[in-house]
């Protein structure tokens, strides 16, 4: 198996196996008031990480011998990986940072001068947002090749040093079934019971633990934090805005005395003008009524000499 893909196939597993148990410590730094990223705490992180990482490496490189290599893994291979695999990355990770950091400041400055010129010479309205994407992709995807590169080599030394091992050891004697029962039995004990008791217990002294630390358990400014009620400053009086002010509500209330006076006087004056015209009504309703009376009374006395003068004949 090629170097690369073994370093890979056991550093991988060996993480995520390992993770779990550094989150919880570092949540416990957390509840204790440590930061786990600096000063005291990150130091209490990387001692407690030093067992974790020996006993995931040992499970996940024994794992692969078995399982894809068929070789007897050798005693204490956890132990003898994890500081040939430290001594390598301590002299080997901060070459990657030097050259991938070299690099990426290299390859930005040249992306900017050649953004500027295309800025001056081909595209002089070329938008602001187009540079900035245009720039990133230069030196990004640049930054990002070497770093691969630079990470296939850290993979492809632990693989070396762990191909050391797979080189020294024995096949496997047995059929398939016994190898894959002693992978098994690597991951889950023969003792289920005790394996589920240990982790309850392990799982309630952390949760005590960390509500132990925790100093209240309710959110709470810290005791060094200093309340300071800030007054709020008072606008100092101004004679010529009060002024202003004031003659600009007494226009605008004149204004609206002058609206309410025309309204009243259109409304008077309507009401005046129906007066008017009801009373001519009435007047000319009675002078109709009298003019028939008056043409009613003469026919009345035509009538009666009428009726007289028949009498007589």
């Amino acid at each position: 198996m090629g170097n690369i893909k073994l370093g890979l196939l056991i550093v991988w597993p060996t993480f995520w196996t390992g993770f779990p148990l550094k989150l919880a410590i570092a949540l416990l730094l957390l509840a204790a008031g440590l930061h786990p990223w600096e000063g005291l705490g990150l130091a209490i992180l990387l001692l407690v990480s030093i067992p974790i990482d020996i006993w995931a490496l040992g499970l996940c490189a024994r794992t692969v011998f078995l399982e894809r290599l068929r070789i007897e893994p050798p005693a204490q291979l956890g132990v003898t990986l994890w500081w040939q695999w430290a001594l390598w990355s301590v002299v080997y990770l901060p070459v990657m940072y030097l050259v991938i950091g070299g690099v990426a400041h290299t390859a930005e400055s040249v992306a900017k001068s050649f953004v500027a010129f295309l800025k001056e010479s081909v595209i002089p309205a070329l938008p602001i947002a187009e540079q900035i994407a245009l720039e990133l992709t230069l030196w990004g995807s640049v930054a990002a090749v070497v770093f691969l590169l630079m990470l296939m080599g850290w993979l492809y030394g632990l693989g070396l040093l762990a191909n050391r091992h797979v080189r020294a050891g024995q096949p496997v004697e047995g059929p398939l079934q016994e190898v894959v029962y002693r992978w098994d039995l690597l991951r889950i004990p023969s003792d289920q019971p005790l394996m589920l008791t240990a982790f309850v217990g392990v799982g309630t002294v952390l949760i005590l633990l960390f509500w132990g630390f925790l100093p209240v358990s309710t959110p709470h400014p810290h005791e060094d934090y200093e309340f300071v009620h800030v007054a709020k400053k008072e606008k100092p009086v101004n004679p010529k805005e009060v002024i202003t002010k004031a003659e600009q509500v007494i226009a605008q209330a004149e204004l609206t005395l002058e609206e309410l006076t025309k309204e009243q006087a259109s409304s008077s004056g309507g009401r005046s003008k129906a007066e008017s015209a009801q009373s001519s009504r009435s007047s000319a309703v009675e002078g109709a009524a009298q003019q028939t009376s008056m043409s009613a009374t003469p026919d009345a006395h035509s009538h009666d000499d009428h009726s007289h003068g028949n009498h007589e004949h």
